[in-house]
């Protein structure tokens, strides 16, 4: 009769209760890697890679998105384009008004100049002869005209009479259809014995330049306090025509600028022709012995 087997007692009913389980402690290994979890592995083991985790990360954590800007409605983008427009508009406007100032800036500099340039220079033309008293416009030979050659001066805002500090003297002669006319006595001096600036005394054709203010003078002041119209075209009765001009020439050299503006020289012979070419007197005077003029 076989014998029944006797299973083995469960000792741990027969420890005492409250003892210590002791562990069979597992002799050292040496070490070569410390895993990722913080497991040893014995030398002479192959590390293998850790497989990747197929399951799906989680999404990050909101902290962690970067910023976007925040959405905008459609009334606001229009808002937005409309303001930016128009800061658009008002710096071109502004850059408009700067230049416009920069121009009128510039336009009124030009015209202060201008004004300045012309009020302040001393070799100013005289007015029309039409604005002069007793002016004429006659043929010649034409007289001394002198009793209002006073409000004449005035009116061209000539300087009294003086010897000093300007006394000098100019040489003119006028030829008329190449005929020679004279240039009277006593042109600006009245019979009242008033002298102005501007004036001639018994020596045929030399103009006396003596003034208190030291200035330049000119052939068409000259003209106008004798009370002879002079124009850049026309003498007295005689205008520029198809074949007959008005000519000035300075020393024997024409003048092809203004011949109002011809300057009243020291020592200078002027010539003032009327014609054609052809009685142009020849050779034009270009000299004077002034030695022979009394004071």
């Amino acid at each position: 009769m076989a014998k029944k087997r006797r299973k083995p007692q469960n000792r741990s009913r027969n420890r005492p209760t409250g003892t210590a389980t002791r562990t069979e402690e597992r002799p050292p290994s040496t070490t070569k890697d410390v895993g990722q979890e913080g497991r040893s592995e014995p030398d002479g083991a192959e590390r293998t890679k850790p497989k990747a985790d197929p399951r799906p990360k989680p999404p990050a954590s909101p902290s962690h998105r970067p910023a976007t800007a925040p959405l905008r409605t459609r009334a606001e983008k229009k808002e937005l384009a409309r303001a930016e427009r128009e800061a658009v508009r008002r710096q071109i406007a502004r850059a408009q008004r700067r230049r416009q100032l920069v121009w009128i800036g510039g336009i009124a500099i030009a015209v202060a100049a201008g004004v300045f340039f012309f009020t302040n220079r001393n070799d100013t033309s005289p007015p029309p002869s039409s604005a002069l008293p007793g002016v004429l416009t006659t043929k010649a030979p034409w007289p001394a005209n002198a009793d209002q050659s006073a409000a004449r001066a005035n009116a061209l805002g000539l300087p009294p009479e003086a010897p000093t500090p300007l006394h000098e003297h100019a040489h003119l002669q006028i030829f008329i259809h190449g005929k020679e006319e004279p240039v009277p006595a006593n042109i600006g001096i009245s019979d009242a014995g008033a002298i102005q600036s501007l004036h001639t005394h018994s020596d045929p054709g030399v103009v006396h330049i003596e003034s208190s203010e030291s200035r330049e003078f000119t052939l068409g002041e000259f003209f106008g306090v004798w009370g002879v119209r002079f124009t850049p075209s026309c003498l007295g009765a005689y205008c520029n025509s198809d074949t007959e001009h008005l000519q000035v020439f300075v020393n024997g050299e024409e003048v092809t600028d203004s011949l109002q503006d011809v300057q009243l020289d020291d020592q200078s012979v002027i010539v003032v022709t009327y014609g054609t070419a052809a009685q142009l007197p020849d050779p034009i005077p270009s000299t004077f012995d002034f030695t022979t003029v009394s004071p």
